[in-house]
């Protein structure tokens, strides 16, 4: 194990110890998260410990917690109990390894995550945003308490250590058929009209790959097609409170490609949108990060059978616009001239670990 991963309470009773912080969504299941807390116990008193693991979703500025508005709703969470002992899980070669580094009164602990939770997605926040991003989060507590659930019981801060993981999931070995779709546009003045078919080899591509779409043009009108534009659009719906859908171009290429009256076109052009390109605009949707680190565009939500859309919190999809620009002809140029546009759908997601997917596109 390259790392550990330690955070300590402010009264220095409570070391929380992680292996790790990334949690892959294997479809039909999660990695479990395995875990061990050391103790300091001369300071509890009558207070027990617990450690709670809780998916939640953040939808509003930190700071206007502490004025009585809350803007976190906790979609799961599952807490246990770890001193006095009573939860005692079976033990990983992850718990040995931990407990090793943490040497004496180190207690072990396993949470299960249940697969049909969200992933960990954050919205970009604007240059003069503080505190945490909107987004789903993970978060794994351990804390002191006289009970487990007593809303009246205040959680002193020096009392508590946290540390922020996240749950991902990688693409599935197989990708789908590749887009295909095609367009018959008819203009003013004009008796034939221009043909227009995009399609991509596949559906599915790792982010930061090159995505190649093939073009066929066929212009039967007395028009020229000036350039080819392509722009990709992420479309974000925030289901869990509300119905809002946000639409952001993170892509947007002007291909110098002219088609001329009557003529044809045949080319592959490639895109690739990435996150380096759009680190201004606010509320778009990322894969979680930690602290401060880099990220990359959101991946796309695969959808599963069964799934209720309202847990997700987020749902982030694709689309590809290939639009050509059209330039009218005679006296009416202006009011004949027009676009023509056609979409294609995109799932981006990372590879499988080992396909070396450990790489941050910046």
């Amino acid at each position: 194990m390259a790392k550990v991963y330690k955070k300590t309470s402010g009264n220095g009773g409570l070391s929380l110890y992680l292996g790790k912080r990334d949690y892959v969504d294997h479809v039909t299941k999660v990695d479990s998260v395995d875990g061990v807390v050391k103790l300091d116990p001369k300071g509890f008193g009558s207070r027990k410990v617990f450690v709670q693991l809780t998916c939640a979703f953040r939808y509003g500025r930190e700071d206007l917690d502490v004025i009585g508005l809350s803007f976190r709703k906790d979609i799961w969470y599952e807490q246990i109990q770890i001193y006095p002992e009573s939860h005692q899980p079976k033990l990983s070669i992850m718990h040995d390894t931990l407990m090793k580094k943490a040497g004496d009164h180190a207690y072990p602990f396993t949470f299960d995550i249940p697969n049909n939770l969200p992933c960990s997605v954050v919205l970009q926040p604007g240059p003069d945003d503080k505190g945490k991003a909107c987004g789903v989060d993970f978060e794994v507590r351990t804390y002191l308490a006289m009970a487990a659930d007593n809303p009246d019981e205040k959680i002193e801060k020096k009392d508590t250590a946290r540390l922020i993981v996240r749950k991902i999931q990688f693409a599935p070995d197989l990708a789908g058929a590749g887009p295909r779709a095609e367009l018959r546009k008819n203009f003013m003045m004009s008796d034939k009209p221009i043909h227009l078919e995009a399609s991509m080899a596949r559906d599915l591509f790792f982010h930061g790959d090159s995505i190649p779409i093939k073009i066929k043009v066929n212009n039967e009108t007395s028009k020229t097609v000036k350039n080819i534009k392509i722009t990709v659009d992420q479309a974000t719906d925030i289901i869990l409170y509300s119905a809002d859908k946000y639409t952001k171009c993170v892509l947007n290429k002007e291909f110098s490609e002219t088609v001329e009256a009557n003529g044809t076109l045949e080319k592959t052009l490639c895109i690739t949108p990435l996150l380096s390109d759009n680190k201004e605009k606010r509320g778009l949707a990322l894969d979680g990060r930690l602290k401060d680190e880099d990220t990359n565009l959101a991946s796309s939500t695969i959808l599963r059978a069964g799934m209720e859309k309202d847990v997700l919190g987020i749902m982030v999809s694709y689309k590809i616009k290939i639009h050509l620009i059209v330039a009218g002809s005679g006296l009416l140029a202006g009011l004949t001239g027009s676009d023509v546009e056609l979409e294609l759908p995109l799932i981006l997601m990372h590879p499988k670990p080992t396909e070396s997917w450990r790489r941050i596109i910046k």
